[in-house]
């Protein structure tokens, strides 16, 4: 039988890197560094939105200073008076975005920004709506760290796969890319670490929708080094996967 071909590739003329932020003084400038030398397909430019939600520790500043000192770049702060959750700072990110699609970039530098060039892959030679970078497939550096976490990671990516009838190796990635106009299409309503279920429910349940998935590499933190992660996250991760899955 012939085999239909992905419609053709669409045109990326601006990525919008959006990138939560929360007491990460000492990581940010080396992040906008790494976003900023990241390779992209020819023809992409990127947008740089930081969000700062709240911090304490001046890392509003630094990202203030680093934009007065290469206005070229046209890195724009935007911030939160006061703490509300990386999901939050996400919602403010995506609504400001303007284009073509929208990759997350952690402010800690546990995801490695040379990677868009692989999240883009699936975009142009598929027409992907969605894409992944799963710390668990391919052959890319991936620091080993926590056992329990890596179980709960593994448990709530099955759970999320079950409930919205895909096949993640890694739902809870902070490496993920999406269509700008789907994604602020969906009306988001998790503030903390639930943004994740809660946005891959959503999309898998918008009608035609291209999610790929793609290796990354992963360079994790200790709790010693900045994590913020904890256990009560992945009890509410729980609860967001089932809510989003069976109360649409």
């Amino acid at each position: 039988m012939p085999t239909s071909l992905p419609d053709p590739a669409p045109r990326i003329g601006l990525l919008s890197v959006i990138i939560p932020l929360y007491n990460e003084a000492a990581t940010i400038g080396r992040v906008l560094d790494a976003v900023y030398a990241a390779p992209l397909p020819p023809g992409v430019a990127r947008e740089v939105v930081v969000i700062d939600d709240g911090s304490a520790d001046g890392s509003a500043d630094v990202v203030a200073a680093y934009a007065a000192a290469r206005p070229a770049l046209g890195v724009r702060l935007l911030r939160h008076a006061h703490n509300q959750g990386k999901g939050a700072a996400l919602h403010t990110g995506i609504a400001a975005a303007t284009g073509e699609y929208i990759v997350v970039q952690d402010a800690d530098l546990e995801y490695d920004p040379a990677d868009y060039a692989k999240l883009l892959q699936p975009v142009f030679k598929a027409n992907a709506d969605v894409v992944y970078g799963s710390r668990f497939v391919g052959g890319e550096p991936h620091r080993i760290l926590f056992f329990w976490h890596s179980i709960g990671n593994k448990l709530l990516t099955f759970l999320s796969n079950a409930f919205n009838d895909l096949n993640l190796t890694d739902m809870e990635t902070g490496a993920k890319l999406f269509r700008r106009e789907l994604l602020q299409g969906l009306v988001l309503r998790e503030k903390r670490f639930g943004f994740e279920p809660e946005v891959t429910a959503k999309m898998a349940r918008v009608p035609g929708v291209r999610i790929y998935e793609v290796g990354v590499g992963y360079y994790g933190r200790t709790y010693a080094e900045g994590k913020k992660i904890n256990w009560r996250d992945g009890l509410w991760a729980l609860w967001c996967i089932a809510r989003y899955g069976l109360f649409r």
